[in-house]
């Protein structure tokens, strides 16, 4: 199963199959050049334009009636500089080829999310992250930028070159150019142990702030309607490299975190009835174990399970009140969920609209199997991140607009005084920036 969005007939699709969209042209450029001239001529012609990655978002945020970039030829490597410890990628590069070849190098980044299905321009523009005390998310770890503006120009940034922009552009929504290249910081590749173990959601609730405290990167699923958790936390270790052994990484990853999953979905969507039971059986399917290996392979999983999802940041001190006001109105609603809520944490970072920009976060994101009907919990869900002035993730559902942004976001009218001076015709306009960035 191919997890890039398809493209057939001319209709783009993106990954959880809920936003569709009918270009009038789509360009795959080969070269920076290339793509200047596409920008070009689409203003001759009037049209608007966007790059799309794999199309993870959920959100209609690479959607276009205009241009649509597919940046698979821009990847590979540019360059390592190991002087100054970065790696500088073309935009289109997916975040698991970025991670097979920096670890040839014997190189890492320092945190990434849980899924490397991405290209690299995808994941920062909508603010991807993992989880962890010093840092989470994958823009933090961006040192330079280069993008074509909506005048065909090609502009580089950096906290010293162009600092204005290298503010706002690290998760710039797609908003501001299209990123061609992208330069991260890297580190000598280091062992990662990971322990995941089952623990009462009202443990983790009662010592959020030890488990945060005493890990660099921790994280939970919740499993509703069970009192139920599996967290996982991720350490640094001295070694030995100790993977998951084949035949118990293919049983627990894919048999049960993909098909085993994927059956009780489909049992569940059937018989929505039957999912309080299945959520006990789920809950308890997964024990508790132990192993180490490189960055790459301790964070991220594979995801086969085809779902949609909303996920919110929350200041890090408001998590576990959100979490109980969540676990009380699904007990209390006709609600049946089958996709376990996942709870992370990120430092404050100085990116203008980054979830985690100028405060310490928790992110909450709460899933519905692809073509389960998710409006009522994720409206009823929405209600309570909202009221704890949550920040939603760019790439995942969510009903803000820009008058709220400019409530939760300090720094929201310097992003679009930012946006007014790089793109003043809305070259890069559709509407879903329309909505959360306004006219």
């Amino acid at each position: 199963m191919s997890s890039t969005a398809s493209g057939k007939s001319g209709t783009w699709r993106n990954w959880g199959g809920n936003v569709a969209a009918r270009p009038a042209r789509e360009v795959t450029p080969a070269s920076v050049d290339e793509l200047t001239a596409a920008v070009r001529r689409a203003a001759e012609d009037g049209l608007t334009v966007k790059a799309v990655g794999t199309g993870h978002s959920f959100t209609s945020i690479a959607a276009t009636d205009g241009v649509l970039i597919r940046p698979q030829l821009l990847t590979g490597i540019r360059k390592v500089d190991r002087d100054a410890m970065t790696v500088t990628v073309e935009a289109g590069t997916p975040l698991k080829r970025l991670n097979l070849a920096l670890a040839r190098e014997g190189l890492s980044l320092t945190n990434m999310g849980d899924i490397m299905e991405q290209t690299v321009s995808g994941a920062i523009s909508t603010g991807t992250h993992g989880t962890g005390r010093e840092s989470a998310s994958i823009a933090a770890q961006v040192k330079g930028l280069e993008l074509v503006t909506a005048d065909g120009s090609v502009l580089t940034c950096s906290e010293k070159e162009n600092p204005e922009v290298f503010a706002a552009a690290r998760i710039g929504l797609g908003a501001l150019g299209i990123v061609t290249a992208i330069t991260f910081a890297v580190e000598p590749v280091f062992l990662l142990t990971a322990r995941e173990e089952p623990m009462p959601l009202d443990r983790v609730l009662a010592d959020f702030d030890e488990l945060w405290a005493e890990n660099e990167h921790f994280e939970f699923y919740w499993f509703p309607h069970t009192g139920s958790t599996n967290t996982k936390r991720n350490n640094r270790s001295a070694g030995p490299r100790r993977p998951v052994g084949q035949l118990a990484g293919w049983f627990e990853d894919e048999f049960l975190s993909n098909g085993v999953f994927q059956a009780a979905q489909w049992v569940g969507r059937a018989v929505p009835a039957t999912i309080p039971a299945i959520a006990q059986v789920s809950s308890k399917a997964l024990s508790a174990r132990s192993y180490t290996d490189i960055p790459y392979k301790v964070f991220t999983s594979p995801r086969r399970v085809r779902f949609v999802e909303m996920e919110y940041a929350v200041p890090r001190e408001a998590v576990t009140e959100t979490l109980r006001e969540l676990k009380a109105m699904v007990e209390r609603s006709p609600l049946r969920i089958s996709f376990p809520v996942e709870v992370r944490t990120a430092p404050a970072d100085d990116i203008t609209l980054s979830t985690a920009s100028g405060r310490d976060s928790a992110y909450i994101a709460v899933h519905m199997v692809k073509g389960a009907p998710y409006q009522a919990y994720f409206t009823a869900a929405e209600r309570i991140l909202t009221a704890h002035e949550g920040r939603p993730h760019w790439g995942k559902i969510h009903t803000r607009d820009a008058e709220y942004f400019a409530g939760v976001y300090p720094r929201f009218g310097e992003f679009t005084a930012l946006r007014d001076r790089l793109d003043p015709d809305r070259r890069f306009q559709n509407d879903y920036l329309r909505r959360v960035l306004g006219q």
